[in-house]
């Protein structure tokens, strides 16, 4: 309690209800040390303080009459800048949409709002949720509380940073080839791309209509749990949403993991894309640790990981392409460096190719689902290696490296992030859990199991420390 921003949303849901912290005082403490580190980190494209405080306020109001909604009820939440929030900007992050401001929420932001969260502003990403880092949109890209001359990852950078060093408990993220994934990897955060469908996309703005996932990013797999409870459900306003019953999302948290047959798919991250020696070294003790627990751990092979890449980045390509081409004609000016040039990839994508790679799109899936039938969870690493300098990301890397992250956007299924240590730099390194659809709970609970085995949940940034 002597920092109240590194609570996890579990403990201080806790304190709250107890009414032993005040919602007030914990906005307020994650307020100031956005203003104290803000300047450094870059995560907010921008900080609505005061709609914050209000809503903390009312949060502690209801609380105190007996009204308490539950675990999210007066907890500090930052949304990806592409979620739609009534009366407030919403601009991907460009230059594009500087003074757009949308006249509804995202559905998303509608059900945290209803579970009491205290939305604390918009947080940066990589423009229109694949542009980036670059230097040249509408605020400065996010850096890694970790080392700030290194980058989040991307696209839910802000995010990223904004939990790691926290200026937030929790955050909303998007996830099209990695993007939830990519920046928990690499700020140390446990980050869930959920099911295909199963969180409502409506009022977010698309990149990959096919491919695009809404997900929460927090510093545990219980706390993505307890957000994901807030935020499942069918919602009739996104075409893709999933009608299935929904669950307790924290039902496994604390429960044993003895007896899950966990398949780990090597040739991804040693020889299809292959990870540094320190992220393998801590992917072997992470398995040790799993089989300690007594996990059944065994290798499984799936198709190639370039095939994944192929179909993905053709999807996704040609879909962003098609959402942003006439915006591109009539003003590439106002686009950064990064997504215009990403974006404009798109166009030399033909119907037969984007045709070709949805046939191929369901060979993939039907081959993972046969291996998924001989395991409970499939295992590789959230990232082949520890965050770049910021200034060296290449422009076109995932149209020249095949992703780790991407076969679980072109399958659907849920893929869990969590943090397995660092680099001798300091640097977190990140391992990637995939379920079975729907079966979110089950990745939950192993991840906590996991987190509460090993000490990696424990350390934070030396520069939010010292805020």
């Amino acid at each position: 309690m002597s920092d109240p921003t590194f609570l996890t949303i579990a403990e201080a849901a806790k304190l709250i209800k107890a009414r032993k912290l005040s919602p007030v005082e914990l906005a307020q403490a994650c307020i100031a040390k956005t203003k104290r580190l803000d300047n450094v980190l870059c995560a907010y494209v921008e900080l609505t303080e005061d709609i914050a405080l209000a809503a903390a306020r009312t949060a502690e109001a209801e609380i105190a009459a007996g009204g308490w909604k539950g675990p999210l009820h007066g907890i500090p939440i930052g949304l990806k800048d592409i979620y739609d929030t009534a009366g407030t900007r919403t601009t991907g992050h460009s230059r594009l949409l500087a003074t757009r401001i949308p006249d509804q929420d995202a559905t998303t932001v509608t059900k945290l709002r209803q579970a009491g969260s205290v939305i604390t502003g918009k947080l940066g990403t990589f423009e229109f949720a694949i542009g980036g880092p670059s230097f040249d949109i509408l605020t400065p890209p996010a850096r890694n509380p970790w080392n700030p001359d290194h980058t989040t990852g991307g696209s839910s950078s802000g995010s990223g940073a904004a939990v790691a060093a926290g200026l937030v408990l929790g955050a909303m993220g998007t996830d099209t080839g990695g993007s939830i994934r990519g920046p928990s990897a690499l700020c140390g955060l446990s980050g869930i791309k959920p099911t295909y469908g199963l969180l409502s996309r409506k009022g977010i703005l698309p990149l990959s209509q096919s491919l695009d996932h809404a997900g929460p990013m927090c510093w545990t797999s219980e706390d993505c749990a307890l957000m994901m409870q807030a935020l499942a459900g069918h919602d009739p306003g996104d075409p893709a949403s999933a009608q299935v019953p929904i669950p307790d999302y924290a039902a496994e948290i604390g429960k044993p993991v003895q007896g899950l047959r966990i398949g780990v798919i090597r040739h991804f991250h040693e020889t299809d894309n292959p990870a540094t020696p320190e992220v393998l070294a801590a992917l072997e003790e992470a398995i040790k640790v799993l089989g300690g627990l007594g996990c059944e751990v065994v290798d499984v092979t799936l198709p190639p990981l370039a095939d994944f890449a192929a179909v993905g980045v053709t999807i996704m390509a040609s879909e962003a392409f098609a959402i942003h081409e006439k915006t591109l004609q009539a003003s590439p000016e106002l686009y950064g460096e990064f997504g215009r040039d990403r974006i404009t990839m798109g166009a030399f994508f033909t119907a037969a190719d984007y045709v070709a790679a949805g046939y191929k799109r369901r060979e993939l899936a039907a081959r993972v689902a046969e291996v998924m039938k001989t395991v409970d969870v499939l295992m590789t690493v959230g990232s082949p290696f520890a965050a770049q300098p910021i200034d060296a990301v290449p422009k076109y890397l995932f149209f020249r490296t095949p992703s780790l992250t991407m076969p679980f956007n072109v399958t659907g299924l849920p893929a869990l992030c969590v943090a397995m240590g660092f680099s001798s730099t300091g640097l977190p390194l990140s391992m990637q859990l995939v379920g079975k659809a729907f079966a979110e709970p089950v990745l939950f609970g192993l991840g906590d199991a996991y987190e509460k085995a090993t000490p990696w949940k424990s350390r934070r940034p030396a520069m939010a420390l010292a805020a």
